[in-house]
């Protein structure tokens, strides 16, 4: 029987993606919640007559980032060509990276989601990828779903994995929820992070975490007041405080003070969920006299996640 034939990629359209930067884990709600924030990358990525790849980047990482095959949005874009079974083209990637490398703000899980956001939309017309393959094949990619859900749908998202694969329930965050980042000058290796994890923890710590993941929901949609108890843990970050000595004390200073800080994914970023814009200006302050230099990022929460247009000349 003789194959169906790979059909042709198109040429010469372009297409501009939007990313946000997420934060997953927010203290208890290991490797299942995450929430979006108003730090973006953005790409222009233009399908080309010619194999061949063209990437310019500028921004975070520009100095280290790849411009070969190897690069992740390049692999993610690979990735989906591949499975629809269509012949990846060549291309022109015009990055703007602006969500910070190494510091637990998603940047992996973003590249991962922008390059199947622009695969999808230079595929538009052929190839329909639904929501669901999207989370599928992000998630195949990054390996947990807690990132690449938020940087997908915006907001505050709860990620699981189900005989069907990856699940995501989306909701939106109160409006008194004002998140704060502080953003170190040293990185963290997430696999370096991840390895410090006990494979079993005492059954009283996985209820204790329990509890508070559910807590944590009703504070973020409905109840901000209740942020701090909410986001309590004993799952994750204590294991990892002798990798980042500095980010942990951050963390119980700033929580001794009654600000929800938790690490910010893997670390090393510490992220604050304050109960108001000016709860958020007063814990800026405090971090400003510590020893150790912090980029305070004042963010709001991104609802409307990942998004593809297409801006090819004279199109509509």
């Amino acid at each position: 029987m003789t194959p169906a034939p790979v059909p042709e990629p198109v040429e010469g359209r372009t297409v501009a993606v939007r990313v946000p930067a997420t934060s997953a884990n927010l203290g208890p709600g290991f490797d299942t919640l995450g929430l979006a924030l108003s730090v973006y990358d953005e790409l222009e990525v233009t399908s080309l007559p010619e194999p061949g790849l063209e990437i310019e980047v500028s921004g975070q990482g520009a100095a280290d980032v790849p411009r070969d095959a190897s690069h992740l949005v390049v692999r993610a874009m690979a990735y989906a060509y591949e499975a629809f079974g269509r012949r990846m083209p060549g291309l022109r990637i015009v990055a703007r990276n602006v969500i910070p490398h190494g510091r637990g703000m998603g940047s992996s899980g973003a590249a991962v989601v922008a390059g199947l956001l622009a695969a999808k939309g230079l595929l538009e017309g052929d190839v329909e990828m639904s929501s669901d393959d999207l989370l599928r094949l992000a998630t195949e990619l990054e390996g947990h779903p807690d990132n690449v859900a938020p940087a997908l749908f915006g907001g505050l998202t709860i990620a699981w994995m189900s005989n069907d694969g990856p699940q995501h329930k989306k909701l939106l965050v109160h409006r008194g929820v004002s998140p704060l980042v502080f953003v170190p000058e040293f990185t963290m290796s997430t696999s370096l992070a991840r390895s410090m994890q006990p494979l079993q923890v005492p059954r009283e710590d996985a209820v204790f975490n329990v509890s508070r993941s559910a807590l944590l929901i009703a504070a973020l949609i409905q109840s901000p007041e209740l942020l701090l108890a909410a986001t309590e843990d004993k799952l994750h970050q204590d294991y990892r405080a002798d990798a980042m000595p500095v980010t942990i004390g951050l963390v119980r200073d700033l929580r001794a003070h009654g600000y929800a800080a938790v690490v910010s994914g893997a670390g090393p970023s510490v992220l604050v969920l304050a109960d108001g814009p000016g709860r958020r200006l007063e814990a800026a302050e405090i971090v400003a006299r510590s020893d150790t230099p912090w980029d305070a990022l004042m963010l709001a929460v991104d609802f409307k996640g990942g998004t593809v247009r297409d801006i090819t000349e004279g199109s509509t």
